[in-house]
């Protein structure tokens, strides 16, 4: 064994995200949509499983267990044991299918930060959808509103979400920059506050479009693809974004060019998935998309 070159270039580690979300064995969502896309962008990815499932519940039945909330805590005190925590830089959390899984997410978030102060939390409140309603237990809205939005430093609602999170109705640009702001100032104060509203579809919008705003302290951008004909659509590609714009603006510092890289990247990854006709998100095949997209949609600043 030969010593190593003192002049060779050293190469950086990558940056430690902890996600906490459902997992699927056939299919992407979840972490099963997350943790591929964020490893492409170079992240290391420490998942924790609060699900494991055959398939995404959207085929109407399904197989496997719900781990219970202590699992969560189980986890991470091993993780803690190995003396990682510190070196965590982010937490990303998905479908929150309890109270007791929400408050083991929260538990896991403080004690990221109480070894790590820099960690950023992006929350993904995963409730419902526009033509499903609320998928959840009825009192798990409220619950997240109260106990993991507080601690979030970002969150990526869709627009129903957004609505059930703020009680406002989104109809127009003007009516989701007021509802994001409203979310916005119940973030964690001291963190870059950023709310990431998803399939934005709105009455002042061009016709065969849809839209992600994006909302912070410095303004608001928003980002426009085309609208594929996708039906039904495609189970998560909400959970895919979320990952990416959450990677993207770790990477940059930037949220408006988080929010186009992420978009541009998703975009193609439906692209794909629609011409190949298929019923789960080609998540594997795009995998080139995440980090340059070979078609940029610009966001355009807003306000």
């Amino acid at each position: 064994m030969t010593a190593a070159d003192p002049a060779a270039p050293q190469t950086s580690l990558p940056h430690n995200i902890l996600s906490i979300q459902s997992w699927v064995s056939y299919g992407h969502v979840g972490n099963a949509a997350a943790v591929f896309p964020l490893q492409r962008l170079g992240f290391e990815v420490w998942a924790i499983h609060t699900v494991q499932f055959s398939n995404h519940t959207g085929y109407g039945a399904w197989t496997g267990s719900v781990f219970p909330p202590e699992h969560v805590a189980q986890i991470i005190d091993g993780i803690e044991a190995r003396g990682a925590l510190p070196s965590c830089g982010a937490v990303l959390s998905g479908y929150m299918g309890s109270e007791g899984t929400v408050d083991a997410v929260v538990g896991a978030v403080r004690r990221v930060r109480a070894a790590n102060p820099q960690a950023l939390y992006c929350c993904d409140p995963v409730m419902g959808d526009v033509g499903r309603g609320v998928f959840v237990r009825p009192e798990l809205p409220e619950l997240i509103g109260e106990r993991a939005v507080p601690e979030a430093d970002l969150v990526t609602p869709n627009q129903f979400e957004l609505e059930l999170l703020t009680g406002r109705t989104v109809k127009t640009l003007d009516d989701a920059l007021g509802a994001a702001r409203l979310l916005r100032g119940r973030l964690r104060e001291g963190g870059p506050r950023i709310v990431v509203v998803t399939s934005l579809v709105r009455e002042d919008a061009p016709e065969g479009v849809i839209e992600t705003l994006a909302v912070t302290g410095e303004g608001a951008w928003l980002c426009r693809t085309p609208l594929l004909p996708l039906d039904p659509p495609r189970n998560g590609t909400g959970d895919a974004i979320a990952a990416l714009f959450f990677g993207h603006f770790l990477q940059t510092g930037d949220a408006g060019e988080a929010l186009s890289l992420s978009m541009s990247a998703l975009y193609a990854l439906l692209e794909l998935t629609h011409r190949a006709g298929t019923r789960e998100i080609q998540l594997v095949a795009a995998q080139d998309e995440y980090v340059r997209p070979s078609r940029v949609f610009p966001a355009e600043r807003v306000g």
